[in-house]
């Protein structure tokens, strides 16, 4: 049996993964930090629970719904939103000020409609979200530990073969590193920001749709994980894709697995302070990786390997023909 608190780990790390990719993804088209990127989370959770409570669908079955719902939320605010404060004048602070006013907004909004819902159709039993014993089994595994890794790894790759092996993907990436010259090429770049939007939003609701097989939760429960979720996409070095992608592993895994040790060795009240836990591990990188995981020369390092690995051959090498003279030697001497 898989130790559960691998299980959580792996679940945990990988809906972190899929949440770092989108908002890495809203940062590199607008450069705004956006701090109402949990709601899109809630958003997902929203649609998958109810859903299940008026159809009686699993979250597996919804996931694609919640990822459209999400989505066209996210270019909601984004053209709604963002892009007209932009195109007012509205500085950096100023838009990023804003996300954090709509995450309150939000949050007013799924309040209304849960008590909706509560009050007036009596789906939810209680104000607060329950998780959804709906998941499957697969040699004594729970499904998501199998789904959530396979998601996070069906989306990296896809982005992957979409911004290097399309044009539209490779118009995307025209349009994040120099927007005006992507313009002067006739490449329309707000249909490539919309587009992304869309996606970013719809990553965070299919996370959102796969947390009510595992976790309980309530109208902020988006909201109350942005701090990891911006750790995940710092430490892989935000403007990187596949960065956010590790990142959202290494916080997402950590923060169970460190508590974890830190309970066994200190004590209970340790785990008051897991949320803390993906700050320091986010610190501690940037001190020593200030442009996040993705400044890593991973092909100087292989080379520096390669080059290492010669020289210890060498030596072994040179190591062992001595050892053979000093064993001549010996062996004529005693003779």
């Amino acid at each position: 049996m898989v130790d559960p608190y691998i299980v959580s780990s792996i679940v945990y790390a990988s809906l972190f993964g899929l949440m770092a990719i989108g908002l890495t993804l809203t940062y590199l088209t607008t450069k705004v930090p956006n701090f109402a990127y949990g709601s899109f989370v809630t958003i997902g959770i929203y649609t998958s629970f109810t859903i299940y409570r008026l159809l009686g669908l699993s979250p597996y079955v919804s996931a694609p719904i919640a990822f459209a719902v999400g989505g066209l939320s996210s270019v909601a605010m984004y053209l709604g939103i963002l892009r007209t404060l932009a195109r007012r004048g509205s500085s950096l602070v100023s838009l990023m000020i804003a996300t954090l006013a709509l995450d309150i907004g939000f949050i007013g909004i799924f309040g209304i409609y849960t008590d909706y819902l509560y009050y007036n159709l009596g789906i939810f039993d209680s104000k607060s979200f329950y998780q959804l014993l709906l998941d499957f089994s697969l040699l004594g595994l729970p499904g998501l530990l199998y789904v959530a890794p396979a998601s996070l790894a069906v989306v990296t790759i896809g982005l992957f073969i979409l911004l290097t092996k399309t044009k539209f993907g490779i118009a995307m990436r025209a349009s994040v590193e120099n927007p005006n010259l992507a313009r002067i090429l006739g490449i329309n770049v707000e249909k490539v920001y919309v587009f992304a939007w869309f996606l970013a939003g719809g990553f965070a609701a299919m996370a959102g749709s796969y947390y009510d097989l595992f976790f309980t939760g309530t109208t902020s429960s988006g909201s109350d994980l942005i701090v990891e979720i911006f750790a995940s996409s710092i430490l892989g070095g935000l403007a990187s894709i596949y960065g956010a992608a590790i990142g959202g592993l290494i916080i997402g895994a950590s923060e169970i697995l460190l508590t974890l040790v830190g309970v066994d060795f200190f004590g209970s009240w340790v785990a008051r302070y897991q949320r803390g836990i993906p700050l320091v591990i986010m610190i501690i990188t940037l001190l020593v990786l200030p442009q996040g995981l993705s400044s890593i020369d991973w092909k100087k390092i292989l080379r520096l390997e390669m080059i290492g690995k010669f020289f210890r051959l060498r030596v072994i090498r040179y190591t062992l023909r001595l050892r053979m003279l000093l064993k001549t030697f010996r062996s004529r001497g005693i003779q």
